[in-house]
């Protein structure tokens, strides 16, 4: 989807395709044709903007086969679809029965993170649509925090360094300008927007910059006027924005509520929880961890890194932090420029939710996806952009 920002500049709305995991590029082109171009036709567009998730397997088929990268171009156009951003934080094994730590390998530190995200630069720059000449990928936030010493810190900025040398040689080969954003996450290295602006000032690379995730912002307490205004005022470029929200506990010393959040303890991903206190943040790796005796501080509301449809939010006692969504929403394409092009709908969780909140069926997560897309589109068309056909 594309809209018009009052300063003539486009701006492009996608969904993530890793809420349909895949990891053959047979799967990629199933899930075009059962996914994609449903909640195209559902939403009632003539095209549809979508981020793809390549995991490696997939991507390695299309970098060596250019006869495949035609295919998925072809198979794009013939369904209404485009690309001008893709998910690289993800390397494989996102379907998975267990995903949870697994998510974060390989990390910055690791060759093959560089080598896959090269290949996704050149994947990504024969993939943009005819009449856009600029991409972006997110990725991880250099490593899990406790896969990290000054070695691997090293090996990680230096990996960076690299990455932004191969984008701009790649540049020059195809006119197309590809950017990666590192997407800060709980427990990582760089777990804040904050925690960004030293490494990237550091590498210092206009194609290196930040994907600011509104579910992560949130889960971290983060302002995000403040943390935009940060991010702008160090000269720290976004990248793309992931439009997700976070769970959000209230009350979370009450029983009920506590029944509540323990609903949505699944054993796939981590939910990573958090609370404010005035000594500081606090918080656990998972949110069944936070739930036992004492394990976190419960006097203040608790955060849980679990993206909840945006259109749905759960059932009290508990909530979503769709307000943050929105502040961070109106900071980033509200003004007189956009800070980013680039914004995405992720919401990967609809199989974790709890089982009464599950698509039933496909046309289930169809309408569902269409619906969070619909509340995406009216937040940006309240800001004054103007939806393009």
């Amino acid at each position: 989807m594309r809209f018009r920002h009052p300063d003539g500049s486009t701006v492009h709305l996608a969904y993530c395709t890793n809420v349909h995991p895949a990891e053959t590029l047979d799967g990629v082109l199933a899930q075009l044709r059962d996914h994609c171009e449903p909640v195209r036709r559902r939403l009632g567009r003539d095209r549809l903007g979508i981020g793809l998730w390549l995991a490696r397997d997939a991507a390695r088929a299309l970098v060596t086969d250019p006869s495949a990268l035609r295919t998925l171009r072809t198979e794009l156009d013939r369904r209404g679809l485009e690309v001008v951003t893709l998910n690289g934080f993800p390397y494989e094994g996102f379907g998975a029965e267990e995903v949870k730590y697994r998510v974060y390998r390989p990390d910055w530190a690791d060759p093959e993170r560089l080598d896959h995200t090269t290949a996704l630069a050149r994947l990504l720059a024969g993939l943009l649509p005819d009449d856009v000449t600029e991409g972006s990928i997110s990725t991880l936030p250099l490593a899990w925090r406790t896969a990290q010493d000054s070695r691997r810190a090293d090996a990680a900025h230096t990996a960076l360094r690299t990455l932004g040398e191969r984008l701009d040689a790649l540049r020059e080969l195809t006119g197309r300008s590809i950017r990666v954003g590192l997407e800060p996450e709980p427990g990582c290295v760089i777990e804040t927007t904050g925690d960004a602006i030293a490494p990237l000032t550091a590498i210092a690379h206009h194609r290196i910059g930040i994907c600011v995730d509104t579910c992560h912002l949130a889960t971290s307490f983060e302002d995000p006027r403040t943390a935009l205004d940060a991010l702008v005022q160090a000269g720290v470029p976004v990248v793309k924005s992931q439009l997700s929200a976070a769970l959000h506990a209230e009350h979370p010393h009450l029983p009920e509520v506590r029944r509540a959040l323990a609903a949505f303890d699944e054993p796939r991903f981590l939910h990573q929880t958090r609370t404010a206190t005035a000594a500081g943040l606090r918080g656990t790796d998972d949110l069944g961890p936070a739930l036992m005796d004492d394990a976190l501080p419960d006097a203040s509301p608790w955060r849980a890194h679990f993206h909840v449809p945006l259109h749905a939010a759960p059932a009290a006692p508990l909530t979503s932090t769709l307000d943050v969504l929105k502040t961070a929403l109106a900071r980033l394409v509200g003004g007189p420029g956009p800070l980013t092009h680039h914004l995405e709908v992720e919401t990967y969780t609809w199989q974790a939710l709890p089982p009464q909140l599950r698509p039933r069926a496909r046309n289930h997560l169809t309408d569902g996806i269409a619906a969070e897309l619909t509340l995406a589109r009216d937040l940006l068309t309240d800001l004054g952009l103007k939806e393009l056909p």
